[in-house]
């Protein structure tokens, strides 16, 4: 729903309005229950299950097992075989056609995410609001393992589908550097769990790929996702600051994904960036694909975008003396402008078309 479809202001339409938003909200909680205590994933395959068989499978309390079934069915996402059953014998699954949605991890249409990352911008609230009242931030760290595990999960199968083909391999130059020998050397800065650090790693396999984060739980899960990837001769993840002396002149290549709306200094960042190249080197940065200003029919999308600068993003970039304050609302001409102040002679918007995503090519 975009701004112009409650235009005509109504009591009665706003209280139906949040009502619905509630109902909504609170489904979106029932489905992180579903999603970490693997409640989806039992109910998926085999004979639709009664609460008794769901919590044996899965380890939970029978009674809670009925009251989480019984709401998901009135929600629409579980099948029931019988709804007229006594309590104990009513029998439960989860349609095909949702599996994608809750279950497989590799589909662009994968959205479980969007329920944990709802849970973890909610996580400290309290918090919020007193950064309201002053003006601070609240730290990365505070928003738990959830953050950055549903900011993994939703990129995972961009990444994974879409990073090193469609992405970096549209643009020619940083294609064909990628290609060739002797091996480029690309930084992953800001790399989280680095997921985006192992999709470069196999769409190019001369290259290696080195993935920085100051989040040390970030860095312990991609360590751990590295084993057994079958690249860990070419990818190293370290906690690291990307104005560490000892990495400047090292990187054909350095990439910022999703990464520097959130930082309190994204200008000091793109300068210690700048540093690392090599000579001819490239930087290429993702960030969310805002409209070009502030309008009321911006469209979903970015009400959604505010929704996590507001709970998350505004305060993390709020976070030091004197920090940018960016917000997850992040203009093309606010990165353009940061680059130049970085020392970049340009900033390249990309012809690289995403629902969700805007692409920019740094140039030295």
């Amino acid at each position: 729903m975009s701004a112009a479809d409650v235009a005509a202001p109504s009591s009665e339409a706003l209280s139906e309005r949040l009502f619905s938003g509630f109902l909504g909200g609170m489904d979106l909680v029932s489905v992180y229950v579903g999603d970490r205590l693997g409640l989806y994933a039992s109910l998926a395959f085999g004979d639709p299950k009664t609460a008794a068989e769901l919590a044996a499978v899965t380890g939970i309390h029978e009674r809670y097992a009925r009251e989480w079934l019984e709401q998901q069915a009135l929600a629409g996402i579980l099948r029931v075989d019988d709804a007229s059953a006594p309590d104990h014998e009513r029998r439960y699954s989860l349609p095909r056609e949702y599996h994608e949605v809750l279950l497989d991890e590799r589909s662009l249409s994968f959205m479980a995410p969007l329920a944990q990352g709802m849970v973890a911008c909610a996580l400290p609230v309290h918090e919020l609001l007193a950064a309201f009242r002053t003006g601070g931030g609240i730290p990365f760290a505070d928003y738990g393992a959830d953050l950055h595990e549903a900011q993994a999960r939703f990129t995972r199968p961009m990444f994974e589908r879409l990073l090193a083909g469609e992405w970096l391999g549209s643009v020619p130059d940083i294609r064909a550097r990628l290609e060739a020998d002797p091996p480029a050397r690309v930084a992953d800065v800001a790399c989280g769990l680095g997921r985006s650090s192992l999709a470069i790693a196999r769409g190019y396999p001369k290259v290696t790929v080195d993935g920085i984060d100051l989040d040390e739980a970030s860095i312990a899960r991609a360590r751990g996702l590295l084993k057994g990837s079958g690249v860990e001769d070419r990818v190293t993840f370290d906690v690291r600051d990307a104005a560490d002396p000892g990495l400047a002149g090292r990187y054909d290549l350095v990439i910022i994904f999703e990464a520097l709306h959130d930082m309190s200094y994204p200008v000091d960042v793109l300068r210690a960036v700048h540093g690392l190249l090599t000579e001819g080197g490239s930087v290429f940065v993702g960030d969310e694909r805002t409209a070009d200003r502030f309008s009321l029919d911006a469209g979903d999308v970015e009400r959604m975008l505010y929704a996590f600068s507001v709970t998350h993003c505004l305060p993390a970039g709020m976070v030091g003396e004197d920090a940018a304050g960016t917000g997850t609302v992040m203009r093309a001409e606010t990165v353009e402008r940061y680059a130049r102040e970085a020392g970049f002679g340009g900033c390249e918007v990309l012809p690289i078309e995403n629902d969700f995503y805007r692409f920019y090519r740094l140039h030295p």
